[in-house]
């Protein structure tokens, strides 16, 4: 009796990594079917830095602070897609896996020297690529201001919620300075024209005989 009990803490031992190798499969077939049976959304919506209370949460000026605009903007064109009957799904800064046919992400940009800065599209593929062209030649008809090359920071180019979301298309949108006061006081009255911009953008890019409006 006594050799049986010390023989079963022993087999235990050994057969702890297997077991946990064997749990790590299980869990990973489990993740994979979850995957392939998530229907993808038309369209995700995310609001940069919503939030956070710490780490990264956003430009700040005397005035205003970039998490509210984001906010603001991010709602009005989830409220203006679904006005327009496209399934869309509204996300903070954190997000989890989500697969869609579009996303798009609002921020907007600072700098250190006030004015050193403007508008700028982040994309992680060349699959985004056309439709990042589009909507710059859209909102550089209204956007007065500088502009930066695509993907000009690491920010632009590694955005962590490229791993996280699956798009067929993924776009970055920093829509303008909120450190420069020329160009907050340009933006901040048509915060929501501007969403409506976005809005229109993205229910082209979908296919949708929609109203281009104005700012």
């Amino acid at each position: 009796m006594s050799n049986t009990l010390a023989i079963i803490p022993s087999m235990n031992i050994k057969n702890k990594p297997a077991t946990f190798f064997a749990l790590l499969i299980l869990l990973l077939m489990a993740f994979i079917l979850y995957w392939s049976m998530t229907k993808p959304v038309s369209v995700v919506i995310q609001a940069g830095h919503e939030g956070r209370t710490c780490g990264n949460t956003g430009a700040e000026c005397k005035l205003y602070r970039e998490e509210d605009w984001n906010i603001l903007v991010a709602d009005e064109v989830v409220k203006k897609l679904r006005s327009w009957k496209i399934d869309v799904k509204r996300m903070p800064a954190r997000v989890h896996f989500t697969r869609a046919k579009i996303v798009v992400a609002i921020h907007f940009d600072r700098a250190t020297t006030p004015c050193n800065s403007g508008a700028s599209i982040g994309y992680p593929s060349d699959d985004s690529k056309a439709f990042a062209q589009r909507w710059k030649a859209l909102y550089k008809d209204y956007f007065p201001f500088k502009w930066h090359e695509d993907n000009f920071t690491d920010n632009l180019k590694n955005y962590y919620a490229y791993r996280w979301i699956r798009a067929e298309k993924f776009l970055l949108l920093e829509l303008g300075e909120i450190t420069c006061d020329k160009q907050t006081k340009w933006l901040k009255p048509r915060l929501k024209k501007i969403a409506h911009l976005v809005a229109y953008a993205i229910a082209k890019e979908l296919g949708k005989k929609v109203k281009r409006p104005a700012l």
